[in-house]
């Protein structure tokens, strides 16, 4: 069965929005973006683990693209760095910028290593 790009990319955007949203709810604190941070790192693993893998090109439109393009968020990420700057609370923001990079690379190791074990 042939499924339209726009419809599995739209479909998997919106259970991305919503996963971002829930998840966002549920660890982000106001000292810190946390969400933000998780978001990046779990939807880099997921993205990084279905590509290593070599699903199929409709799959991959709907997580790659749909899901983890939506749950992901750099220009939040780039935003709160900034803002945290800008209040001059000048430690968050480095530790924002380090955690989400350091983070995004480790998961894309790890979804690396996992697909190495598994594939």
């Amino acid at each position: 069965m042939e499924f339209d790009p726009a419809h599995v990319v739209g479909t998997g955007g919106a259970v991305g929005a919503l996963l971002r949203q829930y998840v966002d709810h549920l660890v982000d604190v106001d000292e810190f973006p946390l969400g933000t941070l998780t978001v990046n790192v779990l939807g880099t693993f997921l993205l990084g683990f279905v590509t290593f893998l070599g699903v199929d090109s409709t799959t991959l439109l709907l997580l790659g693209t749909g899901v983890c393009g939506s749950f992901t968020t750099f220009s939040s990420f780039s935003v709160q760095t900034v803002r945290l700057w800008e209040t001059g609370d000048r430690l968050r923001a480095v530790g924002n910028a380090t955690l989400n990079l350091l983070g995004a690379g480790l998961a894309l190791a790890v979804a690396w290593g996992l697909v190495r074990i598994v594939g």
